[in-house]
Parts: structure tokens; sequence; C-alpha cells
């Protein structure tokens, strides 16, 4: 089955990834601006070099989509679409801030299969396929059972162009803040989710993310028993803008209070 021999390879090559992020975590070289806080480092592109040479060489018959280099491989036919964040987290990695990972996802006819997030700080590779289960190092990982979002610890994020944008999820943290016990903001999409995936969260949103930035988490957070919809609770999580992640109990108690503040 090509699932399980695509999960060994992204697995692999996120492994090999994260050793070149370790490499220059500390020494981030030359950053380059693409917008007030949307920024790029040498690693962002080295990282993903590594990554999509590797697919070119052993998938030609693929497309790949990567954040910094765009599409390129097969895109007329390709059943197959690899979808990479060479480093998610990239502002973390910037300033030392050890919180930031490799994201690899293999979409089959524009849908999710495979999944797997690499943090090299922390060692830990997160993988699933859409047969489950979600793993961490090899063992299987579940949500919380946290049944109020009173006692839930959360995790969000905030959109680059927060400066211009209207819609910045400002509001929404700010109802979140008062009805749960807490919200992280740690600033890598792809390991908010896995958190969530393991427990170490009880849910995770953001606004407008990019289909690299939460593919693979999602995905995780779906083989490891969450719940995924976008913030107007459709189901169809992939592709959009924004996702809420959980451990389901809390879903619709979450759900209530963002579009509380989006009417």
């Amino acid at each position: 089955m090509h699932m399980n021999e695509f999960l060994q390879n992204a697995s692999a090559i996120a492994r090999e990834a994260g050793q070149i992020l370790r490499e220059g975590y500390g020494n981030p070289g030359e950053i380059t601006y693409k917008g007030i806080s949307d920024i790029v480092t040498h690693y962002d592109r080295k990282s993903e070099h590594h990554i999509t040479a590797f697919l070119h060489n052993k998938y030609p018959e693929h497309s790949i989509r990567a954040e910094e280099s765009g599409l390129s491989g097969n895109q007329d036919s390709a059943k197959y679409e690899w979808l990479i964040d060479p480093l998610d987290g990239t502002t973390n990695f910037a300033h030392s801030f050890p919180f930031f990972a490799v994201s690899i996802s293999v979409l089959e006819n524009n849908q999710p299969i495979v999944g797997v997030v690499y943090d090299p700080m922390r060692d830990e590779i997160f993988t699933a396929t859409s047969r489950g289960p979600a793993t961490m190092n090899g063992e299987t990982i579940h949500v919380t059972a946290t049944s109020k979002l009173e006692d839930s610890l959360l995790a969000t994020g905030f959109p680059y162009d927060m400066h211009t944008q209207e819609s910045n999820n400002l509001t929404e943290f700010g109802t979140l803040i008062y009805k749960s016990q807490g919200i992280r903001r740690a600033g890598a999409a792809a390991l908010d989710l896995c958190y969530t995936a393991c427990g170490r969260l009880d849910a995770f949103w953001e606004i407008e993310l990019q289909p690299w930035d939460m593919a693979a988490g999602a995905l995780i957070v779906q083989a490891s028993g969450g719940t995924l919809t976008d913030i107007s609770g459709n189901p169809k999580w992939f592709p959009s803008k924004s996702i809420v992640a959980s451990n389901g109990i809390i879903h619709q108690e979450m759900l209530d209070c963002l579009q509380a503040q989006r009417r």
C-alpha cells in the first residue's frame, strides 16, 4: 500500500530536514521579510530544498506544493500532492525560541492521507494516516477527555497581516480566555495541532491558515480521536482558511463562543 511507504519516506525526510534546522538553531543567518511579521530564513529554504530534492527524485510523477518555492513537479495529472512546510514557527526559530517543526502531508485527490510533524528540539515525531492511528515516537496518542471548556487549555495563533486585517482573532481570543483555563500562543500551528492530538492541549483554533500549516497536524488530530471543523462548524476542514480542532467533547462549546464573536 502506497500510504505506508509515503509515511515512512515522509518521516525519514522530515527528520533529516529537522536536523538541518537543529544545526541552524541559535544562528538563523539572514532574515528576509515577506510582510511586517512574515519572515523567512536561510534555513526555511535549506530545509525545503532538502525535502523537495528528495521528492522530485523519488516521486517525479507527484505534485509538490511548498511554502517558499510554491508548486513544482507534475501539476497536470498528479493523483498525489505533497504539502511541505519546511519550518513552521519561523519567527520562533529566528529568535531562538525552541518551538518549531517540519510539517509534511500527502494529499490524494486533494484530501490529506498522510501527515508527519517533526519537532527537532524535542526529537518528537508525530504521524498519522487517514486510516489511523496517530502516533508520537511510535506510541499511539489520544485526545483528552476534558468535558468542560472552563477546565480546558487551548491554543491559538494570529494572522501575519493582523495589523491590517479586520478579522484578526483578537476578539475571539478575548472571549475564550475568560471561558477556559488558559490559552497558549506558542507560534507553530503544526505543533499546536499535534499537542491537541496527544493531550497536552484540549483544543486549538486559528483563522488565517495556509494548507501546509495544518494539513498534517489536523490529520493527526483526526486520527487521535479528535474533532475538526472550520470556524463556522463545517466538517469539511480541508482545504479551509480556518480550523477548530478539539477533543470533540468541548467542540460545540468552543464553536458557540467563536461564532458569538463573528455575528
